[in-house]
């Protein structure tokens, strides 16, 4: 009897397994003639070698289309068992605007007019200026562009930045080491990365490096090659970080810099490295500049309508 041993990596066995390994089981109805075991990481299948041929084809099948869009249920195994070439089982549904398939099969798509320029805007320049206030998507659409491009292999590794300041609260004085200190202002950045990688498969990414998250400040000396990179929040920048992010530019590298200029928490009299960058770099080819507004708010319809108020505040002030 031949014997064929499929180690799964990058991706949750667990998940791609099922619940109670019900993918798995599934499998086994299909192929009554093969002995299949299912333990931790690792596939091992029995049987004869032209049947184990096959199997080896319909899996790797099945893990692409896991890799692709989060999700495996009854009726994808089906359809690609029981197809004869991978152009019948594959979905005629067009992707559309989608960017990338989250947790869950989850489309995440770029919703708004400007969110839609943002994404045409990155796939044009190698550094893209994303400019709005609170809810407009400028992170969340560039986190599902990170994702997209480490899934489609056009880049090695995605890093995520945002510089630490010390909005009302002294980090000195928080309970915990430097990671503890810190998670909470990058917590924004884990939210939208949870939503569009699985937790074990975005565990193993952190814990090898190809996720990483870290403040500004960690971003000094490095070079930045092969990587999409996000500096979020950069309305918190002086002149000098905002310089020396830039700088950090490498071979095959897509900078992304979100920011809301109305909610700076810089010094007064300090100069924020976002507003100077928009207008030094304004005329630079290569760089993109989209500013988004109250339209493309898509959080809960009150945030439109808190934001509309305070604005009103402020113009009456």
């Amino acid at each position: 009897m031949n014997e064929l041993i499929l180690e799964i990596t990058e991706i949750s066995p667990s998940e791609l397994f099922g619940q109670q390994n019900a993918n798995i089981n599934l499998l086994k109805k299909y192929y009554p003639k093969l002995k299949i075991v299912a333990r931790g990481n690792r596939l091992t299948v029995f049987g004869d070698e032209e049947l184990l041929e096959e199997f080896d084809k319909k899996f790797t099948m099945l893990m692409e289309h896991f890799v692709k869009y989060n999700k495996l249920d009854e009726n994808v195994i089906e359809r690609i068992i029981t197809s004869d070439s991978r152009a019948d089982y594959e979905t005629t549904e067009s992707s559309g605007e989608i960017l990338v398939h989250g947790v869950g099969g989850k489309k995440v798509k770029a919703i708004t007019v400007n969110q839609r320029k943002l994404v045409d805007l990155m796939r044009k320049n190698d550094m893209v200026f994303a400019v709005g206030p609170a809810g407009t998507g400028k992170t969340y659409t560039g986190v599902a562009l990170a994702v997209k491009a480490l899934k489609e292999k056009q880049v090695k590794r995605i890093i995520l930045t945002r510089p630490a300041v010390e909005a009302g609260e002294n980090l000195g004085f928080l309970p915990g080491d430097l990671k503890e200190k810190l998670d909470p202002y990058m917590q924004p950045l884990y939210d939208a990365l949870r939503d569009m990688i699985p937790h074990e498969t975005l565990a193993s990414y952190i814990e090898k490096g190809v996720v990483q998250i870290a403040p500004l400040a960690f971003m000094r000396g490095r070079t930045l090659d092969n990587a999409f990179v996000i500096l979020d929040e950069a309305q918190n920048t002086t002149h000098a970080q905002m310089k020396m992010f830039l700088t950090r530019m490498g071979k095959n590298a897509k900078f992304m810099i979100t920011g809301d200029p109305g909610q700076i928490d810089l010094p007064r009299r300090v100069i924020s490295g976002l507003k100077e960058a928009l207008l030094v770099l304004k005329d630079v080819k290569g760089v993109g500049i989209i500013f988004l507004d109250d339209k493309d708010v898509i959080r809960h319809r009150l945030v439109k309508e808190v934001i509309a108020a305070y604005k009103a505040i402020e113009n009456v002030e």
